[in-house]
C-alpha cells in the first residue's frame, strides 16, 4: 500500500488495530464520544461541507446557473475559511494532539508520521488552491474561470477528504480508548 497520500486509498492494515477493536459504526455509542471525538470529527465535517460548496459553486457557475457576481464574494468566504481553518486544525494537531497521541499509542507512530507528511502536502494543495482561486477571481471570463476552478478542486478534494477519512481511522480510536477530551 503506498503511503503517499495523492496515491493512498486508505491506511495500511498495520495501523487499523485500534479502529478493528472500536468500528466507526460505535463510535457514537464509545462513552466520552460526545467530547473531543465528536468535536473533531464536526470539525472535518465542516472542510467537507466547504470544499462541496465550493465545488457546487464553480460548477454553477461555469455552467451558468450562478451569477459571477454571487460567486466570487463566497469564493473569497469559503475559500478563506477553509484555508485557515485547515492551517489552524493541522498547527494543532501537529503541536498538541499528535504528541500526546503518540505517547499514548507508540505502535501507531507511523501513522502519525504518515499524517504529518500529509499535513506537509496539504500545505502545498493549499497553496495550489488560493492561486487557483486569486487567478478565477481576477479572470476576465467567470465561466472559464469557474470551470477551471472546478478541475482544480476535483484532486485537491480527493487528497484532503482522503487524509480526512485516514486522520479520523486513527485518531478516533485513540481518543475514545484513552478517553482524550
Amino acid at each position: 500500500m503506498d503511503d503517499d497520500l495523492a496515491r493512498r486509498d486508505g491506511l495500511p492494515p498495520d495501523l487499523l488495530t485500534l479502529l478493528d477493536s472500536l468500528p466507526r459504526s460505535g463510535w457514537a455509542d464509545t462513552p466520552g464520544f460526545e467530547g473531543l471525538a465528536a468535536f473533531w470529527l464536526d470539525r472535518h465535517l465542516a472542510f467537507r461541507r466547504m470544499l462541496d460548496m465550493l465545488a457546487a459553486d464553480a460548477g454553477d457557475v461555469a455552467e451558468g446557473r450562478m451569477d459571477p457576481g454571487q460567486w466570487r464574494p463566497r469564493l473569497i468566504r469559503l475559500g478563506g475559511h477553509l484555508v485557515q481553518d485547515l492551517q489552524g486544525h493541522h498547527q494543532i494537531e501537529d503541536e498538541a494532539y499528535f504528541p500526546q497521541m503518540q505517547r499514548l499509542e507508540p505502535r501507531l507512530q507511523r501513522g502519525f508520521d504518515l499524517l504529518d507528511r500529509d499535513h506537509h502536502a496539504l500545505d502545498g494543495l493549499l497553496r495550489g488552491f488560493v492561486d487557483a482561486a486569486n487567478g478565477a477571481l481576477q479572470a476576465a471570463d467567470a465561466r472559464a474561470a469557474a470551470g477551471r476552478m472546478a478541475a482544480h478542486l476535483a484532486p485537491f478534494a480527493r487528497q484532503l477528504l482522503r487524509h480526512l477519512e485516514d486522520e479520523e481511522d486513527l485518531i478516533i480510536p485513540v481518543v475514545l480508548k484513552h478517553r482524550m477530551g
